[in-house]
C-alpha cells in the first residue's frame, strides 16, 4: 500500500492569519503553489489559496494590505502521513479540495499532496480519475 508520504511535497510553508494577501501571494508566486496553510499558535486554523484571493478579496474591493485572515477558508481538512493514497483521495474528493494538508503523528505539518501528485505517483488511473470528478463537481 502507497501512502502519503511517498507522494506529497515536503517543502511547506505556512502563514499567518495577520499576514497581508499580498504578502500571501507572493509566496504563493515564489514557491509555485496555489495554497498556503494559515497558521496561529502553533496550530493549521484554515487555509488561504489563490482563488481565495481573487474570489474573496480582490473580486470585493479588498486592497493588497488586508489581512489574510479575511480572505482564507476556516478550518482545514488534512491526512496522516501514513494513510493510504485511497485515504487522501477520498478526503480530497469529500470535500472538494485540490490540496491536502499532510501531518506526522503528533500532527505537525510535514507535507501537502496535490490532486496532480496522485495522477503523477499512483498506478491506479481510473482512482485519479474518479477522484478529479468528485472534486470537480459543482457543490
Amino acid at each position: 500500500m502507497q501512502t502519503l508520504k511517498e507522494v506529497m511535497h515536503r517543502d511547506v510553508h505556512v502563514i499567518s492569519p495577520e499576514a497581508s494577501l499580498k504578502e500571501a501571494a507572493q509566496q504563493m508566486r515564489d514557491g509555485d503553489f496555489g495554497m498556503l496553510p494559515v497558521g496561529e499558535n502553533d496550530r493549521m486554523i484554515g487555509a488561504i489559496s489563490d482563488r481565495d484571493i481573487a474570489v474573496r478579496a480582490i473580486a470585493e474591493g479588498k486592497p493588497p494590505t488586508a489581512k489574510v485572515r479575511e480572505a482564507m477558508s476556516d478550518g482545514i481538512v488534512w491526512a496522516y502521513e501514513d494513510d493510504s493514497l485511497e485515504t487522501g483521495a477520498r478526503l480530497m474528493s469529500d470535500h472538494q479540495i485540490r490540496r491536502l494538508p499532510i501531518v506526522n503523528a503528533e500532527k505537525r505539518l510535514v507535507g501537502i499532496v496535490a490532486l496532480g501528485d496522485f495522477a503523477v505517483e499512483s498506478s491506479d488511473i481510473e482512482a485519479v480519475g474518479a477522484t478529479l470528478s468528485e472534486i470537480s463537481m459543482p457543490a
